[in-house]
């Protein structure tokens, strides 16, 4: 395979990521969007995250594209609020396949882990909700030891997004740095943020495990038994109330746990 830096347009912000095309077979290839988990922004680098998994999937033909996401790597940096920007530049990445030759954009699954995971989760109810972007059709989702997809949730082990300098706030144990929240944003809306992080009404509302009627894709649950051990990890506990979820939404779902992992 071969490994691209890409560029592309979200909300306003230049974005970065990396592309890896299979050499091997003939294109257009099946195309795996990867959504990398949490990572420290001070030494993250294109394709942290993603890079092994990515590895594997282009030695089986695939073609893998990753985002960086707002605010990681040499992306711009912009708002994410509840995940929301990170899974407004991945739909916006999802909008770009068609626009890459080697690419079948009839062929397409997503792939998220940690942060990445409740991003996949976000992605899959935006797209299954709106009508313009119809033309993405998502075939299947994998979430590795996924963030939960309950806002609640991720506020309650790690509290709110940093107010200020995010790179600051990765140095701070009382504030959840996946979420940005800039200086210059205007205070009016950093005060809907905290009412909303303390309403369970707008907290349904934002969390897409109240929304799987809209998810259209089959999705596939991978977690380990050890995992959420440490501060930073995610509980099984969550990825077994989402399995839970989809099946009490008769969506098709799988669980894949790992013992002693």
């Amino acid at each position: 395979f071969i490994s691209y830096l890409i560029e592309y347009p979200s909300d306003g912000l230049n974005i970065r990521g990396v592309m890896q095309i299979p050499t091997r077979g003939e294109p257009p290839y099946p195309v795996i969007v990867m959504n990398h988990g949490y990572f420290s922004r001070s030494a993250f680098r294109s394709g942290d995250g993603t890079d092994r998994a990515a590895e594997f999937l282009n030695m089986h033909g695939y073609l893998t594209i990753a985002s960086d996401y707002r605010s990681w790597g040499t992306s711009d940096y912009g708002t994410s609020l509840f995940y929301s920007g990170l899974a407004i530049d991945v739909v916006n990445l999802l909008k770009a396949i068609p626009s890459i030759p080697q690419a079948d954009p009839a062929r397409v699954g997503i792939w998220g882990h940690s942060m990445g995971g409740a991003v996949t989760m976000k992605v899959l109810t935006i797209v299954g909700n709106n009508a313009a972007l119809s033309e993405i059709n998502i075939r299947a989702a994998v979430l590795y030891s996924t963030v939960s997809a309950d806002q609640a949730d991720a506020l309650e082990r790690w509290g709110l997004g940093c107010f200020g300098d995010v790179l600051d706030g990765e140095t701070r144990a009382d504030c959840n740095s996946s979420d940005i929240v800039p200086p210059d944003l205007p205070a009016e809306l950093q005060d809907a943020y905290l009412k909303a992080a303390s309403d369970p009404d707008v907290l349904r509302r934002v969390s897409s495990i109240y929304h799987l009627n809209y998810v259209t894709a089959p999705v596939q649950i991978h977690y380990g038994k050890l995992d959420g051990m440490v501060s930073s990890g995610t509980p099984p506990e969550w990825s077994i109330k989402l399995f839970n979820a989809f099946v009490e939404a008769e969506k098709p779902v799988k669980l894949v746990v790992y013992d002693d992992q």
